[in-house]
C-alpha cells in the first residue's frame, strides 16, 4: 500500500508518519489556543495573582531592620535578651555608624516606624536620635579642626583617602566619579565601594577608609555630587579619631597627610575617648532600656512571623510566641464578628430574596421583566449614596424613628438605636447585597418546569409538599451560587461597615484598610488579608464537601 512504509506505519500525504503529523497538528492547535487566551492570562497574572503573591510576601518580609542596622544586628545576635544589663559598648558603637548612614539616607524614620508597630515610642526614639547622632564626639572633632584647618578641606581628605593615587580626578566631572564607583577596592579593604582607596591608608586606617567609602558612595549615588568637592561626614572623622587614639601605626607611612596625621595622633592622646553608650543615653534614656534592644533583636531577621502573630492577638517574645496584653486583643474578635455577620447577612438575603426570585420566575415574562428593573435599580445608584441613605433613615432623629414616634409605637425619649452598631450594618449590607442573591436564584428557578409541581399535586401532594419535595430541591443550586457570591462579597466589605457600623459593627476589612491607608503597617494588613483569604478558601472547601460545588448553577 502507498500510505504504509516498510515498517508498517501509516503515512500522511507528504510521506510523514501519520502519528507524527497528528501530534504536530495538535501542538499547533494548542499554541493557537494559548495565543488566544494569552492576553487574559497576562491580565489575570498582573491584576490578580501578582497582588496576592505580593501580599503574601509582605506578610513575612522584614528586611528593613537588617538592611538599616547591619553592624548592630550582627553584634546584637550574641546578646542575651534575658540579661538585666543593656548591650556592651561595641553594640552602641556599631549603632552609631549604622544610625549615621541611616540618618543621611533618611531611612531611620522608616525603621523607627516599623519597630514602633511592636513597641510604642520607638518611632520618636529613632527620629530624635537621627537628629542628634552627628553631635557625637563634637569636642574631639572641634579639637582636630582647631589643630589644623586642613581637616576641614574637602580636597585634603580626598587626597588622604586615595593615598595620592588618582588625585588627578579631583577636578574630573561627575561621570569620572561614577566610573570610579564601579571599580573594586583592594583585597584588604572590605568596606563599601565608593571610591578607590590608597593601599597604604587602607592598611593603617581601615575603619576610616570604610566610612569614607560609605560617604563617597552616598555622595555619588544619592546626592549626585563630586566626592572631592564635599567635606566628609562626622562619622568619617570619628572613625579616624578612634583609630588614632587606639594607636594606629604611622611610623611607616609617608603618603599624603602623614605630618597632619602624626600631629593629630599626638594631640588626641590627651583627648578623652568617645563612649558611644554614654552618648546615646544622653540622647535618650530609652537606649538603656532592654525592651528597646529586645525588640531590635527579635525583629532583626529578614523574614518574620511577627505580623501573623499580631494578626491573631499574639506577639514574638524572648522565648517565642506569647499572648498580647488583654487590652490589645482585638483581631480574633473582629474575625469572629466578620464571619458571624457575613453569615447573618447571607441568611437575610436568602430569606428576603427567595420569595422575590420565586415570584419573578412564576410571573409572565413581560411582568417579570418589568419587576426585574426594581431589582436592578440599586446597581444604578452609588454604593456611597445607598449607605448614606441608610444612615439618614436609621439614626435616632431619622425617618424610621420619626415614623415610629408619630405612630406612638415608641416614646420620643426612647428612640431606637439602629445605627453605629451591628444591626445597622446588617440592614444596610443586606439591602446592598440582596440583588446578588436574587439574580442567581431567579436564573435557576426560571429553568424549573412548572409541570413538575402540577404533576406532584395531581398525584395527591399538597401545595406545601409539592413545593418542598419537588420545587425547592431544584432551586438549591441557585441558593448555593447566591450564597457563595453574597458571603464572599460581605466578608470583604469595608465601606458600609465603616459608615454605619460604629465600634461594634465594623469588620476585619476595616482594620486592613486602616493599616494600609492610615497606620501604613502594610505587613500586618497583608497578614490579616492572608488569614481572611485562607478562611474563605477553607469555607469554600467545606461547602464543596457538604453541598458540592458541582451543584452550584447560575441557570
Amino acid at each position: 500500500m502507498d500510505n504504509v512504509d516498510k515498517d508498517g506505519r501509516m503515512l500522511s500525504a507528504d510521506g510523514t508518519p501519520l502519528k507524527r503529523s497528528l501530534a504536530k497538528a495538535l501542538r499547533v492547535q494548542k499554541m493557537r489556543a494559548l495565543m488566544l487566551i494569552a492576553p487574559l492570562l497576562i491580565f489575570v497574572l498582573v491584576t490578580f495573582i501578582a497582588p496576592i503573591v505580593d501580599m503574601l510576601f509582605r506578610s513575612v518580609e522584614n528586611q528593613i531592620v537588617s538592611n538599616t542596622l547591619p553592624r548592630t544586628v550582627q553584634l546584637l545576635a550574641d546578646w542575651d535578651a534575658n540579661e538585666a544589663e543593656s548591650p556592651d559598648e561595641p553594640v552602641y558603637e556599631a549603632l552609631y555608624y549604622d544610625m549615621f548612614i541611616a540618618a543621611e539616607a533618611k531611612e531611620h524614620t522608616r525603621l523607627g516606624t516599623r519597630l514602633n508597630y511592636e513597641q510604642t515610642g520607638l518611632s520618636s526614639l529613632f527620629r530624635g536620635s537621627g537628629r542628634s547622632v552627628d553631635d557625637v564626639g563634637e569636642d574631639q572633632i572641634d579639637a582636630l579642626e582647631d589643630l589644623n584647618e586642613a581637616w576641614e578641606e574637602e580636597a585634603f581628605w580626598y587626597e588622604l583617602m586615595t593615598g595620592g593615587e588618582g588625585a588627578e580626578t579631583i577636578t574630573e566631572p561627575l561621570e569620572i566619579q561614577r566610573a570610579m564607583l564601579q571599580q573594586l577596592t583592594s583585597d584588604d579593604f572590605s568596606g563599601d565601594v565608593g571610591y578607590v582607596p590608597g593601599s597604604g591608608i587602607a592598611q593603617i586606617l581601615p575603619r576610616t577608609v570604610n566610612q569614607y567609602a560609605a560617604f563617597a558612595l552616598f555622595t555619588v549615588i544619592a546626592d549626585e555630587d563630586v566626592v572631592a568637592e564635599e567635606e566628609p561626614w562626622e562619622a568619617v572623622k570619628i572613625a579616624m579619631i578612634q583609630e588614632l587614639q587606639a594607636g594606629a601605626d604611622l611610623s611607616g607611612y609617608d603618603g599624603p597627610g602623614a605630618e597632619e596625621l602624626r600631629a593629630a595622633q599626638e594631640m588626641l592622646a590627651d583627648q578623652p575617648e568617645i563612649v558611644f553608650k554614654d552618648a546615646f543615653l544622653e540622647m535618650d534614656e530609652d537606649w538603656g532600656n532592654n525592651a528597646t534592644w529586645r525588640t531590635i533583636q527579635t525583629y532583626s531577621p529578614e523574614f518574620t512571623s511577627g505580623y501573623f502573630l499580631n494578626a491573631i492577638d499574639m506577639q514574638k517574645g524572648v522565648d517565642g510566641a506569647e499572648a498580647r496584653p488583654e487590652n490589645q486583643q482585638i483581631y480574633i474578635m473582629l474575625f469572629q464578628r466578620t464571619l458571624f455577620m457575613s453569615l447573618v447577612i447571607c441568611g437575610s438575603c436568602i430569606l428576603l430574596g427567595y420569595p422575590v426570585a420565586y415570584l419573578l420566575s412564576n410571573l409572565p415574562m413581560r411582568t417579570a421583566n418589568m419587576l426585574m428593573i426594581l431589582v436592578l435599580l440599586p446597581f444604578w445608584t452609588s454604593l456611597l449614596v445607598r449607605t448614606s441613605a441608610w444612615k439618614v433613615m436609621l439614626q435616632q432623629q431619622g425617618v424610621i424613628n420619626d415614623v415610629l414616634v408619630w405612630l406612638g409605637l415608641v416614646d420620643d425619649f426612647g428612640r431606637l438605636v439602629m445605627i453605629n452598631n451591628q444591626f445597622g450594618t446588617i440592614v444596610a449590607m443586606t439591602h446592598i447585597l440582596l440583588p446578588f442573591m436574587i439574580l442567581p436564584m431567579y436564573s435557576v428557578m426560571s429553568t424549573i418546569p412548572p409541570s413538575y409541581v402540577r404533576a406532584a399535586r395531581s398525584l395527591g401532594a399538597t401545595q406545601w409538599t409539592a413545593f418542598w419535595r419537588v420545587y425547592f430541591p431544584q432551586s438549591v443550586p441557585g441558593i448555593g451560587a447566591g450564597s457563595i457570591l453574597v458571603f464572599i462579597l460581605a466578608i470583604g466589605y469595608y465601606i458600609t461597615p465603616e459608615i454605619v457600623g460604629g465600634t461594634t459593627g465594623t469588620f476585619i476589612s476595616n482594620r486592613i484598610a486602616y493599616h494600609i491607608s492610615s497606620s501604613l503597617n502594610w505587613g500586618l494588613a497583608a497578614a490579616l488579608g492572608t488569614i481572611l483569604l485562607a478562611a474563605v478558601l477553607i469555607l469554600y472547601w467545606a461547602y464543596d464537601k457538604i453541598v458540592g460545588i458541582d451543584n452550584v448553577k447560575l441557570g
